[in-house]
């Protein structure tokens, strides 16, 4: 039996393979979002240890507040970095070349269409005919030329 995507010319296997590569791209989504959660809470910390540092001033605590000041506030959270450094070595040296790899190696294999492991997902699951269980968004089911990631869908 040929499946919808090996009717348009991408065989089973790379549909696995192509959306292991998917999964793997959205885990470094993923790692991406806690580096800004990283970096948004070293910010944060930053600025409460301030007025920490201002409160314990404030309370006669000068020699205190001066140590942390001097140590602490506004210190490399890494060796030469500040968490917005991080995010951008991040973006820069692994997460944006991951992305276009990934790209790439879904424009050679399927056109460039995304996510066709969950389409065909979508089809086997859902129910032809029902509401909430079309294949497409009612804006994209009347246009002959948008089949959507699945290539040959059905309404």
């Amino acid at each position: 039996m040929t499946t919808a995507h090996e009717a348009d010319g991408v065989d089973d296997a790379t549909v696995d393979a192509l959306g292991q590569l998917s999964a793997a791209l959205e885990s470094v989504e993923r790692a991406r979002g806690h580096l800004y959660s990283f970096h948004q809470l070293c910010g944060k910390a930053d600025f409460e240890l301030g007025d920490a540092v201002d409160a314990l001033r404030a309370a006669g605590h000068v020699e205190l507040a001066d140590e942390l000041t001097a140590e602490l506030v506004g210190r490399n959270v890494l060796d030469g970095r500040w968490s917005f450094q991080i995010v951008e070595e991040y973006d820069d040296t692994y997460w944006s070349v991951f992305r276009s790899l990934e790209a790439d190696a879904r424009e050679r294999l399927a056109g460039g269409r995304r996510h066709l492991y969950e389409a065909q997902l979508k089809q086997q699951r859902r129910t032809p005919g029902r509401p909430h269980h079309e294949a497409l968004p009612p804006e994209r089911l009347h246009h002959p030329d948008d089949t959507g990631s699945a290539g040959s869908v059905q309404a």
